[in-house]
């Protein structure tokens, strides 16, 4: 081989080179997120900051009902590296101990009647006189399957407090078998319905009727599932839904909502996911986000997993 053969081979070598530590630098960090889909909004809006303090990083994101995201998860074909629950008991219950080894709660919200000023008798609902409305045989609403969704199970939640509030015997069955064509995966499924009067009212979390522009009736804190002094009231309620094996179910009860996340054992991006965790958590970043779109940080909470958190991230909920 001539000399100019031998300096174009070793000229490609250096080219071949040099893309493999380009490939290996930020710019080819590709992080996959997957979470509620009543996070869709400050999940994107979470990220697109976090890009911004870390240019070249990639994140992919998936908008699921969270139980149907555990899921996610837990399919071995599914790459995934941070896990964000609109419940946090859906860690608990599905990921813990075979597919994540914590979490942490890093967020609140409160259930709404959902609905458009052409909603059929939209001027004259109240507090008092919801389940009438929603009970008309001319009105359609829908709610999130229970079986896949956080916001399914506490519309249940919601629904059989208000039996009891109402001293109303059998008012949940009427509600709970009305519409049952209009239950959908996840809450967010529910808004294009609403949006083309293809149905009336959705239950769904008030930040998301915030984030959309929606209007909604301000449930009392005795069915909003939003006060935590009130969780021996909520926990009054209860259903069974699908576990993660064929034919398990686990019974869920009620309690003020928590919204979680964790890092699964799956991850290919150890250092990266913790630190987009980090970024959620920190109260000027990812939490200021959530806080402006209805969501707002969590107070006192007894974690049995903070020992076991990795150490960056129990700084940040300890500082």
């Amino acid at each position: 081989m001539n000399i100019f053969k031998r300096l174009l081979v070793i000229s490609a070598l250096a080219v071949i080179v040099s893309c493999h530590q380009t490939g290996n630098s930020d710019s080819s960090i590709t992080l996959h997120v997957i979470h509620a889909g009543s996070l869709t909004q400050p999940v994107h809006e979470i990220a697109d900051a976090f890009k911004k303090e870390n240019p070249g990083v990639v994140i992919l994101t998936e908008a699921w009902g969270s139980k149907a995201g555990a899921r996610r998860v837990i399919d071995i074909n599914t790459p995934a590296d941070i896990f964000l629950s609109a419940d946090y008991m859906v860690i608990e219950n599905m990921l813990i101990p075979d597919h994540a080894s914590w979490y942490i709660p890093f967020a609140t919200n409160e259930l709404a009647i959902v609905y458009t000023p052409k909603s059929r008798y939209a001027e004259s609902i109240t507090v008092a006189n919801w389940h009438e409305i929603l009970l008309k045989p001319d009105v359609k609403f829908g709610r999130s399957n229970p079986d896949m969704d956080p916001c399914g199970v506490r519309s249940v939640f919601a629904i059989q407090l208000a039996e009891d509030l109402e001293n109303d015997v059998g008012l949940a069955e009427k509600l709970l078998q009305k519409d049952k064509d209009n239950i959908r995966p996840k809450e967010t499924d529910l808004i294009a319905l609403l949006e083309s009067h293809h149905i009336d009212y959705i239950f769904l979390y008030k930040s998301v009727a915030v984030q959309h522009g929606l209007e909604y009736l301000q449930l009392p804190d005795s069915l909003s599932l939003g006060n935590f002094t009130l969780n021996d009231w909520y926990r009054q309620a209860s259903v069974q839904t699908l576990g993660t094996e064929p034919g398990e179910t686990i019974t869920e009860y009620g309690e003020a909502m928590v919204y979680g996340l964790t890092i699964p054992h799956k991850t290919t991006e150890m250092e990266w996911a913790e630190k987009f965790v980090t970024f959620v958590l920190d109260p000027k970043k990812g939490q200021e986000i959530l806080s402006r779109m209805g969501q707002e940080p969590i107070g006192e909470f007894v974690n049995p997993y903070t020992e076991i958190i990795p150490e960056k991230l129990r700084q940040k909920i300890n500082p």
